[in-house]
């Protein structure tokens, strides 16, 4: 059926579902929230997304914008019109509604639709397209730049005839033509419809930068393991920090036992691993268990293994963590948490390389080196009798110290911005890096955790903070003020402008006393100071009643009245 601009059905049905709302800034076109935008800014939109993502992608968002665009038409087309005129009128309310919108002028050329012989064809001559005139400025194109247009007609057809509808612009302007002509037919005829299809479907950029990143870090890490250098092992200059390492790998090609003594949280299972990995057990197992975290009735039978029917529960046989060491590395954090009797078990282990599963008969050999930790004094503990005298001498071979990260001060910032790029990959953001005042409180800070709260506070940090925003000291440490050198010497303005002698900083952990002394010092009386109190909460809420006196913990009747006592607005 061969058509033309006089074959439209009147058009008044669609604008009277267009409404000005100018006193509320809103137009509505049905049920659908309407824009005016420049021609202007549609141009630089464009120009942006095609400086920023390339041609093709930004190609294949505008078309699936449109084809949203017709998408939603679709079901105002055939509201209005698919009970009361047909389906070919409701078809043709789109190319009107493009129009409307001040779009292009669709002129039909042709339109055959027999949905139930599989048969749709249209064609339709572009006049007008508002993308010609974006693309002016870009001069001559080689490929048709009518992109939303074309991914409207295809998603306002596909929408309402139920079936996936292709277009084409197989003519345009902006190439030169002498018109835009487009042509749609059921996506399965056009040879090419799965690669248009692929355009209409999303492609976030996002996916392909992650997978860049991770590929990346791949082979970052690949790169550091084959340069051997210290990026898999800990992090450090301070010379306590680095004497202490050198004893380290002094002792790690041999197989005497290590007793690695310090605070919590100073990285003694890393040392471990670094003990293992430039030993001569390299190639075996590495196990880590932390005593402290398993039961005492259940200890024996997780280092030394357990035959079935030994206790209930022990439906079948199983290896301990010595049997999966074999050729290895144990690691045994928290020593000093063993019960009694595994610590003589223990004992037992390393001077016969020997074990004896809970609840077995046979003794089976493991060639095991162990490495040890603790952050208590095991010494005081042999002298309490808590722990065994001849277990200590035995681990107490070969001792090293991990120094506590107040002890590295020049430590602090490199780990932490080790720590900054790692959680950074791991959570896909992209920060500023720390502000000045966060790195001065990292490095004044006392770290009680050491590096293990270090890392918990840049993690956080990083969770907490915006992409391409720094990660400020509220992010890293909360709400409470951190104890520092800066806030003990700091001090600040009062009214008059001058130094107070006490650092501002403490008000905020000031006891009662302290923050209602000034009050008395300037002679306030119970009555001055209410009336203060609410005062400033009713500015502060804006006049709210109700708001004012929650915040001043007390009903809005009592609050209320001394709104009226103080003859305040």
């Amino acid at each position: 059926m061969f058509l033309s601009s006089s074959d439209y059905p009147n058009a008044r049905d669609l604008m009277d579902a267009l409404r000005f709302l100018p006193e509320e800034g809103q137009i509505w076109l049905g049920e659908q929230r309407m824009l005016l935008m420049p021609l202007a800014a549609s141009t630089f939109f464009r120009n942006e997304l095609i400086t920023t993502l390339g041609m093709e992608r930004a190609r294949g968002l505008f078309m699936r914008l449109g084809y949203y665009s017709g998408l939603m038409d679709a079901e105002l087309g055939e509201a209005l019109r698919g009970k009361r005129l047909g389906l070919e009128e409701s078809f043709l309310a789109g190319p009107q509604l493009h129009a409307l919108q001040g779009h292009v002028q669709a002129i039909p050329v042709n339109l055959e639709m027999d949905l139930a012989q599989d048969h749709f064809y249209s064609e339709f001559i572009w006049k007008g397209s508002f993308e010609v005139d974006v693309w002016r400025s870009h001069g001559h194109q080689n490929e048709p730049a009518c992109w939303t247009l074309l991914g409207y007609a295809s998603g306002y057809a596909t929408q309402l005839l139920g079936r996936e509808v292709q277009y084409r612009e197989v003519t345009c302007r902006a190439c030169g033509d002498d018109d835009c002509r487009i042509i749609g037919k059921l996506a399965h005829e056009w040879p090419d419809h799965q690669a248009f299809a692929e355009l209409l479907r999303e492609a976030p950029l996002i996916d392909e930068l992650y997978e860049l990143q991770a590929r990346i870090a791949t082979l970052e890490s690949d790169l550091a393991r084959t340069r051997d250098k210290e990026t898999w092992g800990p992090i450090g200059s301070t010379p306590v920090f680095r004497e202490m390492l050198t004893m380290l790998d002094r002792a790690a090609p041999s197989e005497v036992s290590v007793l690695l003594l310090g605070e919590t949280g100073t990285g003694k299972e890393i040392l471990a691993r670094r003990l293992h990995d430039q030993g001569q057990r390299a190639d075996g197992p590495f196990i880590a268990v932390n005593c402290a975290a398993i039961p005492p009735e259940l200890i024996e039978s997780e280092l030394f293994g357990v035959e079935k029917g030994a206790y209930t529960g022990a439906v079948q046989s199983r290896m301990g963590r010595f049997e999966r060491a074999d050729g290895g590395t144990l690691f045994l954090d928290e020593l000093a948490e063993l019960s009694p009797r595994a610590q003589a078990a223990l004992l037992r282990t390393l001077e016969e390389h020997q074990i004896e599963r809970v609840g077995g008969q046979t003794v089976r050999n493991v060639d095991v080196r162990i490495v040890a930790a603790t952050h208590n004094d095991l010494l005081e503990r042999v002298e309490q009798g808590s722990f065994r005298q001849d277990l200590f001498y035995r681990l107490n071979a070969f001792t090293l110290t991990v120094p506590s990260l107040c002890q590295r001060l020049d430590d602090i910032l490199p780990l932490a911005e080790h720590f900054l790029r790692h959680f950074e990959h791991h959570y896909q953001r992209r920060t500023l890096g720390f502000s000045d005042q966060a790195r001065s409180t990292m490095w004044q800070y006392r770290w009680p955790g050491n590096v293990r709260e270090l890392k918990n506070a840049v993690e956080r940090g990083v969770i907490l903070t915006a992409d391409h925003k720094h990660i400020t000291e509220k992010a890293l440490f909360g709400d409470y003020r951190v104890p520092t050198l800066e806030r003990e010497k700091a001090q600040g303005l009062d009214a008059a402008g001058m130094l107070t002698s006490s650092p501002g900083e403490h008000v905020v952990s000031a006891t009662p006393r302290q923050r209602i002394q000034p009050l008395l010092d300037a002679g306030m009386t119970l009555e001055d100071v209410e009336k203060a109190l609410i005062q400033a909460a009713h500015t502060d809420s804006d006049g709210n009643v109700t708001a004012a006196a929650h915040r001043l913990g007390m009903s809005r009747a009592a609050y209320a009245y001394r709104l009226k006592k103080y003859e305040l607005p």
